[in-house]
């Protein structure tokens, strides 16, 4: 496959990666990466130096140990804050817009201010150094307030999914002995009132958390002993910590079991967060960052901490992306002149059957690179996204790691080609393989995605729970960090994700990827939408089902259905033919538009889907049960 986006000088000029490239004496990024892991100690430095890092105590060594235990910048002193709010004071931090319009907005100086007053009144309430705090919030100004409040005053947040009932929201707090929760009253989604309080109440009876911070956003009343977040009183800096003190917990649902809450230090998240954002997407100072996300997914703390560690402006939106018009994402763009876009596959799927008006009614021209994480790409999508939004003339920086990661293992750098739904470049400092099933590295063959060595930002390691991190990451090849992932590396060097490895197809002995299916079921213009899952077969070891969502003007049919398994057929050949093929009026998806396909097939089967609590829209769930 040929690249779509090519470099240009602008791209090239003043750029992150190129001041970088030359500090070092480094004449392309290969030259960097293979610099960045053969010579960590050097690369780090000069890295900090060109984000002027903010140490209160300068570090001894970058890197100590290797996996799975390994500690970052050992001796060195700060917080985090220091780096998130160390621009200049008149400069834009913050823009805020609700569904309905409101905007408030927060320059760095009053952004500091209210920190400083945010964790001065939480710290007079008892929350102090190393106290967990939920924070149960949209993507609003309190929300960043109250996320960089706690790292302030060297408490240690757990963010939660806006969408969450307080069982899923409970069931958090009392994992993390929450002593606090700071909660937004409300919020509007889709034109309605979503009231979060009394689930906020319910949660913290369950979980015994003890104090409730409400950001009153719908003004409702409080109850006694409640704490109104605009009344906290107080001032205080930012409390010196060590590099691998933690500052947060960010919960990941899995299929089975709890949720696992991964634990994220002052010396890694943030830092990997800016040095992706730098090295990967070039936000520059004084660029708009606009990624569509949630405080409770790790692309929210991402955003904001790595957009402000930057010098950027990050907007926040508290609303559903195509209400109440399908344009309401372009229409933020025009209005707050982003320069950075970041938008899920699948929510750009959703948005293409609205037509291309929808978009190129607003303007975009302050756009100059557009982003997507969360899972692999379809073709049609992808080129939609590069044709229509970007005009084609803006790059797309794939990206892909996680919240295990705080960031990406892959991405997409702007010297170089960019091919479609693939990934140019291993991230700097990480020394990427794709690994067969012994464990040797391969080219232009399907493998595990991995990582050989430590990097900074990734995880401590899950909340209390050494054995489960271990066998999670470690458990497949001794010493190796097995992502979970199923990736191709090509002869140019481009990576390409092709779904989780849990998720992979085995069929009469070939491995396929779900993208790869549900790819050609695009192809057939009825498809909105799809899922591919495997299923026990007798003779072939696993048969292809195929879950899809219609486009508007079509119904399901017998017949219809055998023209999508034959689209399918005649794309990746008759051995690949779905068994069946199941419409359904809408897959089960997270918040960020992310397709959960293991627990498509987990319900198909009948057997126990885990925590389904992170959920956009639960009723998904019964349609695949019916389809039994």
């Amino acid at each position: 496959m040929n690249p779509v986006w090519y470099p240009t000088e602008a791209y090239l000029e003043g750029s992150h990666l190129g001041r970088l490239m030359a500090a070092l004496g480094l004449p392309d990024y290969e030259a960097l990466h293979r610099y960045s892991v053969e010579e960590p100690e050097a690369f780090y430095r000069t890295l900090l130096d060109h984000l002027a890092w903010p140490w209160r105590k300068p570090y001894e060594k970058a890197i100590q140990g290797g996996f799975p235990f390994p500690s970052f910048f050992t001796g060195g002193r700060l917080n985090l804050v220091e780096a998130a709010l160390r621009h200049p004071e008149d400069r834009l931090a913050l823009i805020h817009e609700t569904e309905d319009g409101q905007v408030r907005a927060l320059t760095y100086g009053e952004l500091k201010a209210e920190v400083e007053r945010v964790a001065g009144g939480l710290f007079a309430l008892g929350v102090g150094p190393g106290d967990r705090v939920g924070l149960w919030m949209p993507m609003s100004l309190e929300a960043a307030l109250g996320l960089l409040a706690v790292a302030a005053l060297g408490g240690i947040a757990v963010p939660i999914f806006s969408g969450y009932a307080a069982e899923a929201a409970a069931l958090r707090l009392k994992d993390a002995e929450a002593k606090a929760l700071i909660v937004q009253d409300g919020f509007l989604r889709r034109g309605r009132r979503v009231e979060l309080l009394e689930e906020a109440r319910a949660a913290k009876a369950q979980s015994g958390t003890p104090l409730l911070v409400v950001a009153r956003r719908l003004g409702l009343p409080l109850e006694a002993g409640e704490v109104d977040f605009q009344t906290l009183k107080g001032r205080l800096d930012p409390r010196e910590m060590e590099s691998m003190d933690p500052f947060m917990l960010i919960y990941t649902s899995g299929t089975t079991g709890r949720p696992k809450g991964t634990v994220h230090y002052h010396a890694g998240f943030p830092l990997k967060a800016a040095l992706d954002l730098a090295l990967f997407f070039d936000l520059r100072p004084g660029e708009r960052l606009f990624w569509f996300t949630d405080l409770g997914w790790m692309m929210g703390p991402w955003a904001i901490l790595g957009g402000l560690a930057l010098g950027g402006t990050v907007l926040l939106y508290e609303g559903a992306p195509d209400f109440p018009h399908p344009g309401r994402v372009f229409e933020l763009v025009e209005r707050h002149r982003a320069t950075h876009l970041g938008l899920s596959p699948t929510l750009v799927r959703a948005l293409i059957p609205h037509g291309e008006e929808a978009v190129r009614r607003f303007d975009r021209s302050s756009l100059r690179v557009l982003g997507s994480t969360g899972e692999p790409w379809n073709l049609e999508p992808y080129l939609w996204f590069f044709r229509v939004v970007g005009e084609e003339r803006l790059p797309i920086v794939n990206y892909s790691g996680g919240t295990e990661v705080s960031g990406g293992i892959l991405g997409n750098v702007l010297t170089r080609p960019i091919k479609p739904m693939g990934f140019n470049a291993p991230a700097p400092g990480m020394r990427v393989a794709v690994l067969d099933a012994e464990g040797k590295p391969v080219r232009n063959q399907v493998g595990e995605l991995a990582v050989l060595n430590p990097w900074p930002g990734m995880t401590k390691g899950f909340w209390r729970d050494e054995a489960r991190y271990l066998e999670a990451y470690f458990g497949r090849f001794p010493g190796v960090w097995v992502h979970g992932d199923l990736a191709l590396w090509d002869e140019d060097g481009h990576f390409f994700i092709l779904g989780r490895s849990d998720d992979t197809l085995k069929v009469a002995g070939k491995r396929v990827g779900p993208a790869e299916v549900e790819t050609a079921a695009l192809a057939h213009p009825a498809v909105k939408e799809a899922a591919a899952i495997g299923v026990p077969h007798e003779v072939k070891g696993e048969a292809i089902v195929l879950f899809a969502v219609l486009k508007p003007g079509f119904a399901p049919s017998p017949a219809l259905a055998e023209e999508v398994a034959q689209r399918v057929a005649e794309a990746l050949g008759k051995p690949l033919r779905p068994e069946r093929v199941h419409f359904v009026p809408d897959l089960p998806k997270t918040r960020n538009a992310k397709i959960m396909r293991r627990v498509v097939r987990k319900v198909y089967l009948g057997e126990d889907p885990g925590d389904l609590s992170s959920l956009e829209n639960p009723e998904a769930v019964e349609a695949i049960r019916r389809a039994r």
